[in-house]
């Protein structure tokens, strides 16, 4: 169970942790005992998913816990579709499981390499205006506290822990089980392609409503955009594939391996930047295809970075874009990543990004190594702030507890919970302290 403790880093490699201890729990006693053991020696405790977040959410010099052999599939009821699994299966996994039950997810993120646990306790969200993120789909929770207990909550048994656990930022104790409300497998009709970014954000609310999910991403320096509408295969409709050939060429080689070569280039010669992207726009082509839906949803992403997002009320998003466009301009700055903006619906979690109102995202990205990549978040924060801006939790940001209470209508209904959880706080660390105070 206890491994030798050595350096963890996250997938971008912007942060690194040094724990005491390493442990990789059997079952949910496994993980009642290790807690209990590190509550008794005056250590904290945090889980390790996948190392997506970009935040230091996971970083301890205590006990470090990995959830890989609680990744299984507890139950399953396709009449009802709602579905028990362990907290530490992949959502790739969960994807493909689900679809050998005739079940899929609601709506997903872009990126499937996140443990259950980690995607819904930092708020990880998909696209469309009628769709909640992740954590509106859960249904149930097993959880363990800081003194070591193991409770299970829902809407209607311990709901106020229930209601802030969905999106707990590892604060309220471990989750080893999630319930999820899943629905019947269905498939994604994609199109795909190039548009003029004046016409994209003069339609935008209009193909936003027009589609079930809706997205662009602009390239920095070029006055275009890939943009993404997809809706659900109606009855009778045929369905197209793409071919095995098409997708290695376009998601495989151009997407990642031809990306990685171009962000090479540009952080060897940031000057040509511009350039790059602009050739980049022309080489966009369209596309249309059907797939199911965890495969339209969510993207294989093998080029590293790092990035920032931020939530802000979807009536200011033709205010947050120019904003990040004009930070660009007056910062002087080279980005070869695309800016990508999204839109969900409001829900009532207390630290969900989209608490009490319908929202849009917009997310900057830096490739890997690049230095300015702080300047940058550091501006686009300053004007996205500025417009009731909320940062998602497990992408870079700089917001602390003080500024970011007024933002959280039931912040200190959180931290009501957080008390009630984790009175000794086993499982604070220094992201934690910034964010939510001790």
């Amino acid at each position: 169970m206890t491994g030798a403790s050595s350096a963890w880093r996250n997938w971008a490699r912007n942060q690194t942790a040094y724990p005491a201890l390493i442990e990789h729990p059997a079952d949910v006693d496994d993980v009642a005992q290790i807690v209990k053991q590190a509550a008794e020696a005056g250590r904290t405790v945090k889980v390790a998913g996948s190392g997506h977040s970009f935040t230091a959410a996971a970083v301890t010099d205590g006990t470090l816990l990995h959830l890989d052999r609680l990744a299984g599939v507890l139950d399953a009821d396709a009449e009802t579709g709602l579905v028990t699994v362990q907290a530490g299966m992949p959502l790739h996994v969960l994807n493909r499981t689900l679809a050998s039950t005739g079940l899929a997810m609601s709506n997903l993120g872009d990126i499937d390499l996140q443990t259950v646990a980690g995607a819904i306790s930092t708020g990880t969200h998909g696209t469309g205006a009628r769709l909640g993120g992740l954590a509106t789909q859960v249904r149930r929770l097993e959880i363990v506290l800081g003194d070591g207990s193991v409770v299970e909550c829902s809407a209607t048994e311990r709901p106020g822990l229930f209601s802030a656990a969905r999106v707990g930022l590892g604060a309220l104790g471990v989750l080893t089980a999630v319930t999820l409300q899943c629905e019947p497998a269905f498939v994604l009709h994609a199109r795909e392609g190039a548009m003029a970014i004046d016409r994209v954000m003069a339609d935008l609310d209009e193909m936003v409503e027009r589609n079930e999910h809706f997205e662009f991403f602009w390239f920095p320096h070029t006055d275009a955009a890939m943009v993404k509408q997809n809706n659900r295969l109606e009855p009778g409709e045929p369905r197209q594939p793409l071919s095995r050939a098409r997708s290695w060429v376009e998601d495989e080689l151009l997407a990642n391996a031809a990306f990685e070569v171009v962000c090479q280039l540009g952080l060897r010669r940031p000057s040509l930047i511009p350039k790059i992207n602009r050739r980049s726009v022309r080489l966009m082509g369209a596309r249309t295809y059907t797939a199911p839906s965890h495969e339209v949803f969510s993207s294989p992403r093998r080029v590293r970075f790092v990035e920032m997002e931020y939530a802000v009320p979807r009536a200011a998003v033709h205010e947050a874009f120019a904003a990040i466009r004009a930070v660009i301009e007056r910062e002087q700055l080279m980005v070869s990543f695309p800016v990508e903006v999204r839109v969900t619906k409001g829900d009532d979690i207390p630290l969900s990004t989209a608490v009490g109102r319908d929202s849009a995202y917009l997310a900057v990205h830096m490739y890997r190594g690049e230095q300015d990549y702080e300047r940058f978040f550091r501006a686009v924060e300053r004007e996205l702030t500025a417009l009731d801006g909320r940062p998602h939790w497990g992408k870079l940001h700089y917001r602390n507890s003080a500024d970011l209470r007024p933002v959280y209508p039931q912040f200190d209904e959180f931290l009501a919970a957080r008390d009630e959880a984790d009175p000794e706080r086993v499982f604070r660390n220094a992201y934690l302290d910034r964010v939510l105070g001790r």
